[in-house]
């Protein structure tokens, strides 16, 4: 890593209430929800997020020689590689299987949260490249500090990944499923782009989710009720229990969420008789509808595709935003509108013979994978041309 200049300050953080969330916003940015200061104080808050779940915060915080804080680094000091969906489990396994200790880690992310954004974040009108390399060669004196064996920044943005694998550490892709808005009027208009095939199976779906008495609007602001979360969070727990995964998130997470954030939050709030039965969590950005969770109370036929699809296309549309991104996996998105999108991550290993060991991974990984996305995108539900019938 090239020297990037030697800070004034530099300070590590075990709670990011040591910030003002002025002063984290302000290097943070206002487009991306996640990496808020008032998100992360939830996830801390709430018990989500704690040494005792194995997210020991460990946050980076950089000063100007007149104590104005210019740079900012969420990171976590760990102890498993559980919630990060960039997953690192087959290097964790080579390691210890070699005699290494994997675990701790550093990781530099949102916890459970697989959206791409800024890691490495610095006040506009700061030098953005120097403060980055600077936050860099802060979380490197960090790792040392610590003797982890490695640290990774997972999820960040693409330049940030240029600028870190320029300046010698890993870079690995992977893959997402989103929506982009081509400047539909109408979600009718969005199908009227997509083959005769898949507009009639997406009406279908649509029509077989809204049978049953069942109504599906969107909740946000002040019509997000405490009931509303807490009714969300027992389907949380459903789909947890579903997949044999982890409940990560506390009920206080939600409560929290409703009532802190209740502006960036839009569940997607299906009721059936009165009843709230079911529910997409998204987040608001700036341009962007993130999906987060979904769960209901039992199976409803194709609920799961209009809360968490459909209604995030109707909800983009009419608030004119650019994208949807529906979170982590699911090549099943790619008929209904979503295609490949690549996310980034750069990594740093300490022991110098396996680094050559994962270098050789991602990049033969990175092929593969462009392959792949360019395969699937060929094979999306989007007619060719103008011309095409369809």
């Amino acid at each position: 890593m090239p020297d990037g200049g030697e800070p004034v300050k530099i300070k590590v953080l075990n709670d990011i209430a040591e910030i003002e969330p002025a002063e984290w916003d302000a290097c943070a940015g206002l487009g991306n929800p996640f990496v808020s200061h008032g998100f992360l104080r939830i996830l801390e808050q709430s018990g989500s997020v704690s040494g005792r779940t194995g997210w020991l915060p460990q946050h980076l915080a950089i000063e100007d020689e007149n104590g104005r804080l210019i740079g900012v680094v969420p990171c976590y000091l760990k102890s498993h590689s559980y919630g990060e969906y960039v997953f690192d489990w087959g290097w964790a396994d080579a390691f210890e299987r070699a005699g290494g200790k994997y675990y701790p880690k550093l990781q530099i992310s949102v916890p459970f949260t697989p959206v791409a954004g800024p890691r490495l974040m610095v006040r506009p009108g700061a030098e953005q490249e120097q403060t980055r390399l600077m936050l860099a060669a802060g979380l490197m004196e960090l790792a040392k500090n610590h003797e982890v064996s490695s640290f990774h920044i997972t999820f960040c943005t693409e330049d940030e990944w240029k600028t870190l694998g320029e300046a010698g550490l890993l870079q690995r892709m992977g893959q997402q499923f989103h929506w982009h808005n081509r400047g539909y009027e109408s979600f009718d208009e969005f199908l009227a782009g997509l083959s005769s095939r898949k507009r009639k199976s997406i009406r279908k779906e649509r029509r077989e989710a809204n049978e049953g008495g069942m109504e599906i609007r969107a909740l946000t602001g002040d019509a997000l009720e405490e009931r509303h979360m807490e009714a969300f969070y027992g389907f949380y727990l459903n789909t947890v229990d579903k997949k044999w995964s982890n409940a990560y998130l506390t009920q206080e997470f939600f409560l929290k969420l409703a009532t802190e954030l209740s502006d960036k939050v839009v569940l997607v709030a299906a009721f059936q008789g009165g009843r709230l039965v079911g529910g997409a969590l998204n987040l608001l950005g700036g341009d962007t509808l993130y999906g987060r969770n979904w769960g209901a109370e039992r199976r409803y036929r194709m609920l799961y595709f209009e809360a968490c699809f459909y209604r995030a296309i109707d909800y983009a549309i009419e608030h004119g935003l650019a994208r949807v991104e529906a979170g982590a996996q699911g090549p099943h998105k790619i008929q209904r509108g979503y295609l490949p999108s690549p996310t980034y991550s750069v990594h740093w290993i300490r022991e110098p013979r396996f680094r050559e060991a994962v270098a050789d991974f991602v990049n033969r990984e990175r092929v593969l994978l462009r392959h792949e996305m360019h395969e699937l995108t060929e094979a999306g539900p989007y007619r060719r041309t103008d011309n095409d019938p369809g």
